[in-house]
């Protein structure tokens, strides 16, 4: 009897020892507020990819993770909004997707830990001084377009093609740093560059259609308002026989010829361990802007059927993913 109460004392013990263990491996309770300025594929795959990190660290919705999303639906002002809000709540960190949003966030919330991401100009958009230089409270990740690249595979896919039609929200500081990068680089291509301007998603279609007569080819950079309704730029390209092109690898899934840009998935997943650096105790401003260097070709040998090209099988070859 005395050595089955010995025993069953050890066995309680073993047990009071893994419960204390447990508990202290487990991750403190933290709040993440995460705004985004509109919802398509390539952002959305960024917020999945910083819950997926924080997840993986430990920190599950629901559990010792409050986790509050908001959209701003393509709207500035609702952007602000959601701004003011979050500063109010004070979260451990807010992460801010696309530069409208992280602009708005970095204004209205002065001492919360800030993490920006899809961001192409963070400099530009007076978000950081400078890559090596965030902010005490802000940091975060940048998608800056590698256009010459871009370029150069346009005229390798279209070696005759001589303008190059843009569609673009000029009141998207990204997109505004985009276009000039498209006409820096654009001469050196013998690329002639046609601006087609679209201030609201509604306007998408009116500047796709102003570009029909003008252009041999057409791009669209990582600009939000334009992505969010670009199928209706792929049917009058499809019905006009311009090829289009585009910044992001999920636009091709949507219907572009081809993508030589970043996975925006990867892109959250490397902005979740940003993140997560910042709940386990470390400053914003210790961790430096970082940026994406690996890109994949994404093309859809269809899509550029429909649109008057063939893609030639070397190129094909070369894709990380093929759209069928």
């Amino acid at each position: 009897m005395q050595n089955r109460l010995h025993f069953l004392g050890i066995t309680l013990l073993a047990i009071f020892a893994l419960i204390v263990t447990t508990v202290q491996a487990a991750p403190e309770s933290k709040y993440v507020a995460i705004t985004q300025i509109v919802e398509h594929p390539a952002l959305d795959a960024v917020r999945k990819g910083v819950k997926d990190v924080l997840s993986e660290a430990g920190w599950n919705e629901g559990e010792n993770l409050k986790w509050d999303y908001q959209s701003a639906q393509g709207a500035t002002a609702t952007a602000s909004q959601i701004a003011k809000k979050f500063a109010g709540d004070n979260p451990d960190v807010i992460v801010a997707i696309a530069t409208p949003s992280a602009q708005a966030v970095v204004s209205s919330a002065r001492q919360t830990n800030i993490v920006f991401s899809a961001v192409t100009d963070p400099v530009g958009a007076k978000l950081v001084k400078a890559w090596d230089q965030p902010s005490k409270n802000v940091t975060g990740v940048s998608d800056l377009t590698p256009i010459n690249l871009h370029l150069e595979f346009i005229k390798e896919v279209m070696p005759e093609a001589k303008s190059l039609g843009v569609i673009y929200n000029p009141g998207e500081a990204n997109s505004v740093s985009l276009i000039k990068l498209v006409k820096q680089y654009g001469p050196a291509h013998k690329l002639k560059i046609v601006e087609a301007v679209s201030p609201k998603s509604a306007d998408v279609q009116a500047a796709a259609r102003s570009l029909l007569g003008k252009v041999d080819v057409i791009y669209l950079p990582t600009d939000n308002t334009v992505i969010s309704a670009m199928e209706g730029i792929i049917k009058i390209a499809e019905q006009a026989k311009i090829p289009v092109f585009a910044g992001d690898t999920d636009s091709v899934k949507r219907g572009a010829v081809a993508a030589l840009g970043f996975n925006y998935y990867q892109v959250g997943r490397q902005t979740g361990q940003v993140v997560a650096s910042i709940l386990n105790g470390k400053s914003p401003q210790d961790i430096p802007v970082q940026g994406i260097e690996k890109t994949e070709l994404f093309v859809n040998p269809k899509a550029a059927v429909r649109m008057g090209i063939t893609l030639d099988q070397k190129i094909i070859a070369r894709a990380k993913e093929v759209i069928e």
